[in-house]
Parts: structure tokens; sequence; C-alpha cells
């Protein structure tokens, strides 16, 4: 059956997003709008042209070319974090929401990533030097060459951090030491792959959102080149929500591409899938 009229078609969200994954130059904000749609099925294709309307219309606000990059990074702020109050909270970690681009432009708040990715969106329609930065434990935004890198922290309403102060991120998340390569330009896939992640992370704490979990995985594995421990993931996810049959199979997949470079790990994902199976009897 066909969602309404103001929706997507069965299986239609899910085909986009495979097809803009595998383009040549995958659009983050389509993705992330996509992501939205398989998360709302109220919000159709209006619901995604509104979403890039209102990227246009913020972008649109923007300066007409400020300056350098640190000129961009204050305007941006400005614009962003203190005349439209975009930012985060911790409060907001336990919203699904917080992971909803067309959400996170509604209610301007969200999550580290997806705050970033309202920043890139923006900055980009008004022609910034501009990219997102996947530091561990947490989502910056860059501006300008690495040699004149500007940092910004859009889920603090757009700081300009200052020197040092990206390493002490990283220090206070993971314990870890900052790296050059930790600055480079996140790719569109890097930061959907890093919001789906997210997504399943919210889910996993929630089991009766098993089905928020399910699509998040079987969105990840239309991706090129995801891990294949996906399919075991998504196939434990099939058994918990009692698809015995499906999950099996996936298992059983799982257990063929895992076998030529680790045997005891196929024959363990097996037996999972026997007993799954055994579950019908």
């Amino acid at each position: 059956m066909s969602e309404p009229v103001d929706g997507f078609e069965d299986g239609e969200v899910r085909r986009l997003f495979a097809e803009e994954a595998r383009a040549e130059r995958p659009d983050l904000a389509v993705l992330c709008l996509l992501i939205g749609a398989e998360a709302d099925p109220g919000l159709g294709p209006a619901g995604l042209d509104a979403a890039q309307a209102e990227l246009d219309r913020l972008a649109g606000e923007m300066p007409y070319r400020p300056g350098g990059p640190h000129d961009w990074a204050v305007a941006l702020r400005d614009l962003l974090g203190g005349r439209y109050g975009f930012g985060g909270s911790p409060a907001d970690y336990q919203r699904l929401e917080s992971s909803l681009l067309h959400q996170v432009l509604v209610r301007r708040r969200g999550l580290p990533i997806l705050l970033s990715v309202v920043w890139v969106e923006v900055a980009r329609r008004a022609g910034a030097p501009v990219y997102g930065v996947a530091l561990p434990g947490h989502f910056l935004v860059g501006l300008g060459p690495s040699d004149g890198q500007v940092l910004v922290d859009p889920f603090d309403g757009g700081r300009v951090l200052g020197e040092g102060e990206a390493g002490a991120l990283v220090s206070k998340a993971t314990g870890a030491v900052l790296e050059p390569s930790m600055l480079e330009p996140a790719e569109p896939l890097e930061v959907v792959i890093r919001i789906l992640n997210n997504i399943r992370s919210w889910a996993a704490a929630r089991p009766e959102r098993s089905d928020v979990a399910l699509w998040a995985v079987e969105l990840s594995l239309l991706i090129p080149h995801h891990p294949a421990r996906l399919r075991h993931e998504k196939g434990q996810l099939l058994v918990r929500r009692g698809e015995f049959v499906a999950g099996a199979v996936e298992l059983e997949e799982y257990a063929n591409l895992v076998e030529v470079v680790d045997e005891p790990t196929a024959e363990r994902v097996r037996n999972e899938a026997r007993a799954a199976r055994a579950m019908l009897n």
C-alpha cells in the first residue's frame, strides 16, 4: 500500500537514499532529509522542499562576502546562534528529533553533528569555504584552508574556538591527543554514517524502539563500503523483533561473508541462526 499523497510511495525513500549515497558527489542535505523522511512518514517531498527552502532563506540573510574565515565564522555565529538561537544542550541527546535535520531546522536544537550540518549548508549556500570536522566525540565546523583554519562549535551557538580548544574537546571526550588528520574536512558519507550511528545508539538504549534501530541499520547498509558487521546487527534486530526467519537469513549471509577470514565467528553466527529458526517450533 502506498503512503498518503503528501508522503513518499513505499520504498521511495530507500531508493532515493541509495541513489544519492552512490552519486559522484553526494548531497549532504538531501541525505539528511531522507533520513528524516524515513523516521517521519508524514515528511513527503513537500516537506523536504520546505527544509531546503529554509536553508536557502537563512543563507540569504548572511552578509555578502564578509571577509576571511574568521569573519565568516562570526557572521554565522551572529546569524544562526545569535539571531535564530540554534544550539544544543545535554537534554538534546535524549531526543530522536535532535538527529533529524528537518526537526532541527524547526526546533533550532540538535546534536553537534546536525547543528554542524545546518552551519555547513547555510554557509555553503552563501559562498563560504566551509566543511564539517569530525573530531572524536564532538563535531565541529571548519572554515578556510588548513594553514588558516577557523573552527566553530555550533552546539555552543557557533562559538569561535581559540587555540588549543579543539584539543581540549578531544581529550575530554576520549582521552586522546588531537592529531592533524582529525581536522581534515569530513566527506558527506562520513557525516551521514556518523548520524546513523548516533540514531542506532539512541535506539539501542531504548529496546522498545527497535523499529528505529532497524531502519537506521537498513539505511546504513545502503551506503557503499559499509561494515559487514551491520548485517549481523540487522539479523539480531530482526530476531529480537520476532522475525525469526528473516533474521536467520541475515545471520547466515553474514556468516558466509566472514567465514574466509574468521571461521570461529562464522560458526558462532550460524549457531545464532539455527537458534532463531528453532524459535519457530
